[in-house]
């Protein structure tokens, strides 16, 4: 792979994890603060609603540092290595567990008259969109499964 492409992409990956941390640091406080003026039906979500947001960035975190790791696996030539699994596997749970935490949040804004129906259905199809990319994910890690073992078989050819 060239090194522009490497290049472009950590920078990608620099501002999307800068862009969350300045999310986590200053965007989720206001939230919060703006949910204590909230009252009525939706006063008791503030927490739930806080912990799921704070979980979905951590996983979006550690998505960003896991590709990191295998871009510059990538870099290296080594990324058809046993090694590299540690990382998709990573990426694939922590994808799981942001959809579950998507799911989570249209189950709690669900009952009720303070949300509307139509999104909490938008919320439950965001979470089956990431779902949908973390199957992607997996029938990419089988790929990356037979690439290593052609690779493996290749070299004990040669």
């Amino acid at each position: 792979m060239g090194n522009l492409p490497v290049l472009g992409l950590r920078a990608v990956l620099v501002m999307l994890l800068a862009g969350s941390l300045f999310v986590q640091a200053v965007m989720v406080p206001l939230l919060a603060a703006d949910l204590e003026e909230v009252g009525g039906d939706l006063a008791h979500l503030r927490v739930p609603v806080l912990v799921i947001l704070l979980l979905g960035i951590v996983t979006a975190q550690v998505v960003l540092v896991c590709v990191w790791r295998l871009v510059t696996m990538v870099r290296r030539g080594t990324v058809f290595s046993h090694d590299a699994f540690r990382y998709v596997h990573i990426v694939i749970g922590a994808m799981v567990a942001a959809a579950l935490l998507v799911f989570a949040l249209g189950t709690l804004l669900a009952p009720g008259e303070a949300v509307a129906p139509g999104v909490v259905l938008l919320v439950g199809g965001v979470g089956v969109a990431i779902l949908g990319v973390a199957l992607v994910v997996l029938v990419l890690r089988m790929l990356l499964a037979q690439a290593t073992g052609m690779r493996a078989e290749l070299e004990e050819v040669i």
